[in-house]
């Protein structure tokens, strides 16, 4: 697969949002039916999250009423798109690209970045580190997880290390280490200050049916 680069808005370095040659190929195509489609551009906005992924919207709008929104030239094809100001930290990094799965089809934003599996939930965590960790899988993260099949346990705790392990949709899923290291880790760094690390504990390879492929 081969990336065209899109110049990142800001001084850091790193793309706000890549673009696969095929998946551009099937954006141009589909605004080229457009009316004006010249002074169209593509808008990818986060706009929440279900269970351990962000949700989007993407679609076409005149470049004009981009004004609040952070304007980024496509290197090739003359695509420009649109990522509003409050998606570009949660997005960046991601690719657009067709699907893998032939028979799913469509255009998929692989995203490195979780949404925080924490936000909104009013937590009540009681007891030792292993109790208030496993309330915390069990009133927050799990719950998240449940939406692609998975779960999180807790193995066990060594001193200031928590292990945990991943079944279900999570076990074997390609992304499951991501969200492991992501999002649970930083949940439980986060909501129990006595925690120094979260270690994955799931043997990936005994998957046989990931949410994933």
């Amino acid at each position: 697969m081969t990336i065209t680069d899109t110049p990142t808005p800001t001084d850091d370095g790193t793309l706000v949002l890549s673009i696969s040659d095929a998946a551009l190929g099937t954006v141009l195509g589909i605004r080229d039916q457009e009316d004006d489609a010249e002074a169209l551009g593509l808008r990818v906005e986060i706009t929440g999250s279900k269970g351990a992924e962000f949700t989007y919207d993407l679609g076409f709008e005149e470049l004009t009423s981009a004004d609040a929104d952070t304007l980024v030239e496509q290197a090739a094809g003359g695509l420009k798109v649109m990522i509003p100001a409050a998606t570009v930290e949660n997005l960046r990094g991601s690719v657009l690209d067709l699907s893998r799965a032939g028979a799913q089809g469509g255009l998929v934003i692989r995203n490195p970045n979780r949404p925080d599996p924490l936000a909104g939930v009013d937590l009540e965590l009681t007891g030792d580190v292993a109790e208030r960790v496993t309330q915390l899988l069990d009133q927050a993260i799990n719950p998240a997880l449940g939406s692609h099949g998975g779960y999180a346990t807790l193995v066990g705790v060594d001193g200031e290390v928590v292990y945990v392990t991943m079944g279900g949709g999570c076990q074997g899923c390609a992304a499951s280490a991501a969200t492991l290291r992501e999002g649970i880790r930083r949940s439980i760094l986060d909501a129990i200050p006595e925690v120094t690390d979260v270690v994955d504990a799931t043997d990936h390879t005994a998957g046989e049916n990931p949410f994933y492929t």
